[in-house]
């Protein structure tokens, strides 16, 4: 599918790098003038200078996005340098890792801030030059931990997650007379530069073991889901989030996963010698 985004002025939250730098970067390809509003600068500049190089356009916009008076700046910025916003696409998050009765209300609120609150920010701002334009895309990256499944000391990133996927469906009934649609994607297992700071090599690779097809998911997994929730093609499909996992939360019990894929091998040998 050829998706043309021609001259959509595209927002682009936590772009500097992972996910959010692989979506910047897909809808840059597809025609977009992409935003890369980011907390670190020099990430942020990199995402850019690439897209420049394979001859897109894109401009850096550094901020802070947990924080209101700055989510209102780079929308008043993007409006004086571009004339208004077609698509938002909020990735940007957080997940310190802490248990329920060790995270402290500070943690808590940025949490609470960068994943959730923001998105509420952001389509406040956005919502009226969607509506003078007649169209939009209101796009978020979710998760399936929150969702629909759970990991210990993530509760507060579950708890945002689960409330955004609860934001997007009530936000695509409150804009769909207004051309907008509102979308979103659940991500499983991604490599990216934070996964591999969390974990080893050999780490990776047992848990690649553990997705049915066999493998962790790029940030271009990501960034294709997204570029297509984007395009006229799917501009009927509104309040809906994607999993993009690889199959990882299909299987009931893990183990029973693996010990069937390890067994399929021996059955593959035994009915090739029958036959």
């Amino acid at each position: 599918m050829k998706v043309n985004l021609t001259e959509k002025i595209t927002i682009v939250t936590g772009a500097g790098q992972g996910i959010g730098e692989a979506i910047a970067k897909r809808f840059a390809d597809a025609g977009a003038i992409v935003i890369v509003a980011t907390r670190t600068r020099k990430n942020g500049q990199e995402t850019v200078d690439a897209i420049r190089r394979d001859g897109g356009q894109a401009s850096l916009f550094q901020v802070d996005i947990g924080d209101r008076q700055q989510v209102r700046d780079l929308i008043a910025h993007t409006v004086e340098a571009y004339g208004g916003v077609d698509i938002l696409i909020h990735n940007a998050a957080i997940f310190p890792i802490a248990g329920i009765e060790k995270l402290s209300d500070e943690e808590l609120d940025d949490t609470l801030s960068v994943n959730l609150k923001a998105a509420f920010w952001l389509t406040r701002e956005t919502v009226p030059l969607m509506r003078a334009r007649g169209w939009g895309r209101l796009l978020f990256t979710s998760s399936v931990t929150g969702p629909r499944v759970a990991m210990p000391e993530t509760s507060h990133y579950a708890a945002s997650k689960g409330g955004l996927n609860g934001f997007i469906r009530t936000a695509a009934l409150e804009f769909a007379r207004d051309n907008i649609t509102v979308n979103g994607i659940e991500p499983g297992y991604i490599l990216t530069q934070a996964m591999s700071a969390l974990v080893n090599e050999e780490e990776l690779t047992h848990m690649a073991e553990q997705i049915p097809l066999g493998a962790l998911g790029k940030p271009e997994d990501i960034a294709d889901a997204m570029l297509f929730l984007a395009s006229r093609e799917a501009g009927y499909i509104t309040g809906q989030t994607l999993v993009v996992d690889g199959g990882s939360t299909l299987p009931e019990n893990p183990l029973i996963l693996e010990q069937f894929y390890r067994q399929r091998p021996e059955s593959r040998e035994a009915a090739d010698e029958s036959g």
